[in-house]
Parts: structure tokens; sequence; C-alpha cells
């Protein structure tokens, strides 16, 4: 068979394939939203590999948090796990097992997601020059409860 047969032959292949998918599973008879506005309040790429799950009776808080040129969160941990979506601007995320150890440190720039789990305590601080907004949710908020549970400095990491 002559090449120029053999990628006509390819080509119908994969176009009846789409076809039998697309009959198979439905997408030719999706059905367009009406009334409806959507409106995305942040993307980000996921800087690494986590699962967040919810626990039924529990709330799921959604929040945007703006820090000023030097703002700072305070030392705070939460009562499940926290993805977070850096809007604009940059946040340094300095962190500690709520058991101990060492301080660690990661800054987060625009556009990226992340996770903050419950074990952990840590700080927020903007060390940029510009507003930084952060979209963030809450997994495993006790129903009506808040998101934050305040903790002390622990100490070993840089003052904020």
């Amino acid at each position: 068979m002559s090449s120029r047969k053999r990628s006509l032959s390819v080509a119908a292949t994969l176009a009846l394939s789409a076809a039998i998918i697309v009959s198979m599973t439905g997408i030719g008879s999706a059905t367009d939203p009406t009334g409806l506005t959507s409106v995305v309040l942040a993307q980000g790429l996921a800087a690494h590999e986590f699962d967040a799950n919810a626990a039924e009776g529990t709330d799921v808080v959604v929040s945007q948090n703006t820090f000023e040129a030097g703002g700072s969160s305070g030392w705070h941990s939460h009562p499940g796990a926290s993805v977070i979506v850096v809007q604009s601007g940059q946040i340094t995320i300095y962190r500690e097992r709520l058991s101990g150890g060492p301080c660690l440190s990661q800054t987060y720039q625009a556009g990226d997601a992340f996770v903050e789990r419950a074990a952990y305590e840590h700080n927020g601080v903007n060390e940029g020059t510009t507003e930084a907004v952060l979209t963030v949710t809450f997994f495993r908020v006790p129903h009506g409860g808040s998101a934050r549970i305040d903790q002390p400095d622990p100490g070993d990491c840089p003052a904020t």
C-alpha cells in the first residue's frame, strides 16, 4: 500500500473512531447552558501532588485573602487541608509540623496552586513589593466554625 493510501486509511480510521466515541459518550448530544454565569475565581498550576477531601457534616469554605506588601497571616493552622491559588503577587509560606520540627519555607508566584495540611502550622508572608491575592478553599471546617486555628510562633522561623 502506498504511503498516501496508508495516510488516508489512518485518517479514515481515526475519524470513524472519533465518531463512535462521540456516539457512545453522548458528547454530540450535550446541551448548552442557559441563564448561567460562571466566574473562575482562581486557576493555578499545582506545585505538588495532593488530595483534599471533605467529611460529611463539615463545611467547605472559600475565601479570598489579600496581603499588602509586607503583610502576613500570623501563625495558624486549619482543621483540614486547604488548597490555595495565588491569583496575583507572591506569597512565602513558612511552615512547621504542629508536633515540632524544622522550619520550612517556599515562595509561590501568581499562577501557582498548593496545599496546606492540617498537621502543619504556617505563616504566609508577602515579601514582595506589590499586593498578593490568594483564593483559598478550606476543607473539614466544623459546621458553622472557623477555618483558622491560631497558633503560637514556633520561634525557629524568620521573624515576620
